[in-house]
């Protein structure tokens, strides 16, 4: 199995990215999760013992559903990474993440 690397953004980067988002959660925000193969997400999964570096852009309120205390980091496309997703550092998940109504939630 590979092992990741998060590298965080930085703090004054994570505010200056976050400040235009302060809008009130109502509750046909919630996301519905679907678990990804990680080996479609991530490349280079299968390199053995040589770890992923991947870049994540923050925690969310989301907790993964396979640990269900751990709050997902959002991984957006890089180098590496061909499909925007959340990621669990404990279990080493990768997510999919819809609204309600079917809509994704990770595109721009």
């Amino acid at each position: 199995m590979s092992e990741y690397v998060l590298d965080a953004l930085s703090e004054p980067l994570y505010q200056q990215a976050h400040a235009s988002r302060r809008q009130r959660h109502s509750p046909d925000d919630k996301l519905v999760l679907s678990e990804l193969n990680p080996s479609a997400v991530v490349d280079h999964l299968d390199t053995g013992d040589v770890p992923v570096e991947l870049i994540t852009f923050g925690t969310v309120r989301e907790t993964c559903p396979n640990c269900s205390h751990t709050h997902l980091k959002l991984v957006l496309r890089q180098r590496a990474v061909r499909v925007a997703h959340l990621f669990c550092a404990e279990c080493q998940g990768c997510f999919d993440a819809r609204y309600s109504n079917g809509a994704p939630a990770l595109t721009i």
